[in-house]
């Protein structure tokens, strides 16, 4: 049966997104079906989401067992899924206090209420490109003119600059007395998938350092393992004040979740903040099982799997340069993105762009070496 058969009406979604003429029904591994039953290699991933695969066992489990005992309770009381999954996060950081919410822009939200909270200070130094929501705060951080048009005016008090240029950096700190925050992607997301060079990253933290700043690390679509470490900021040799996640945490249950640094933390009291179904006990009780399954063995995949994608992808025709961390690839092509992107999910693989010739390729974190050979002959059938 096809939605138009079952009667469901497209018309009553408000159009937000251009949505593929595809009906997604079910998933397992790093597989989906459509409603025909059409199978589809997924190297979206529900745009970084979906880490562990459709339907990971553990996970699935987690939430089943917790469905069966407590779904909600309210931040007026604790849960023992939010405690767990605090603690869990807060070892794998080396000490942090952890909110709860539900998505990566509300982590953000909460990351820039505590960065101004914490230093009395109101300018929020983000870069050209960057991505961190479309909730006012957040697209306010966010480095992409195109995302503010309509929406003006937007929150005051926020500067940007350049990717890896730290002369930019420099001029858009100034007045440094006043700046509360700087706030970045590891790699840039929707932005391109561009790395931040360690220089780069270096100069911000000592920026941040030498002004009294917060150093706001934003691993949304970077963290939870998708470069090859829990954390993308681990390889840089950071050490962020703030850490927002989402994405990848809950395997596809909505959470996020704000980790801040001891210390920093001691500046947020009750009434300061707060979100309703943030701290959610199924969504946490998945999030840990996500937590405990991302070990030294699955992290290993990532970095065997990038590698072979990244080689494959940069031999195809069409491909020019080949950007990215781990299983947080892209292609940059002589062509446009969305129009192999549309070729490959008529082949029978799921893409995502990050720019008008950027092709961007998630696969699930426990990919396997045969899946990533299969998508990359697609794709080369897809750039022919």
């Amino acid at each position: 049966m096809t939605t138009a058969d079952s009667g469901l009406s497209r018309a009553t979604v408000l159009p937000t997104y251009a949505r593929a003429d595809v009906t997604i029904v079910r998933g397992e591994g790093s597989r989906v079906w459509d409603e025909a039953g059409r199978s589809y290699l997924d190297f979206g991933t529900g745009i970084a989401v979906v880490g562990l695969g459709h339907r990971h066992p553990a996970v699935t489990a987690a939430a089943h067992a917790q469905l069966d005992e407590l779904w909600h309770a309210s931040n007026l009381y604790w849960t023992e899924p939010m405690l767990r999954l605090a603690g869990l996060l807060s070892e794998r950081l080396g000490g942090a206090q952890a909110f709860f919410c539900n998505s990566g822009a509300e982590a953000n939200e909460a990351a820039l209420k505590v960065a101004r909270k914490a230093t009395g200070r109101a300018r929020v130094v983000a870069l050209e490109g960057g991505f961190h929501g479309r909730t006012f705060g957040a697209l306010s951080a966010t480095g992409q003119p195109a995302k503010w048009e309509g929406f003006g005016p937007l929150v005051p008090g926020f500067a940007f600059a350049r990717p890896n240029d730290v002369e930019s950096l420099e001029a858009a700190v100034a007045p440094a007395g006043e700046l509360a925050a700087i706030m970045l992607e590891p790699v840039l997301g929707e932005g391109g998938i561009v790395p931040l060079d360690s220089a780069f990253l270096s100069a911000a933290a000592e920026i941040a350092r030498e002004v009294g700043a917060l150093l706001v690390v934003d691993e949304v679509q970077t963290g939870l393992g998708r470069t090859g470490t829990f954390f993308a900021f681990e390889q840089l040799g950071l050490e962020p004040d703030l850490v927002t996640l989402a994405k990848g945490l809950g395997n596809g249950l909505p959470i996020g979740a704000l980790l801040v640094r001891d210390g920093v933390a001691d500046a947020i009291g009750p009434g300061d903040h707060g979100s309703t179904f943030g701290g959610n006990p199924v969504a946490c009780a998945a999030a840990c099982a996500v937590v405990d399954a991302i070990d030294d063995s699955l992290l290993e995949n990532v970095v065997a799997r990038g590698e072979q994608l990244a080689a494959g992808l940069g031999a195809l025709p069409g491909v020019t340069e080949v950007r990215g961390r781990g299983l947080l690839l892209a292609g940059v092509l002589d062509r446009s993105a969305g129009d192999v992107v549309d070729a490959a999910r008529e082949l029978g693989l799921l893409a995502l762009t990050a720019g008008p010739d950027v092709l961007r390729l998630l696969p699930p974190l426990p990919v396997t070496e045969g899946e990533v050979d299969e998508a990359l002959g697609l794709l080369a059938r897809a750039l022919a």
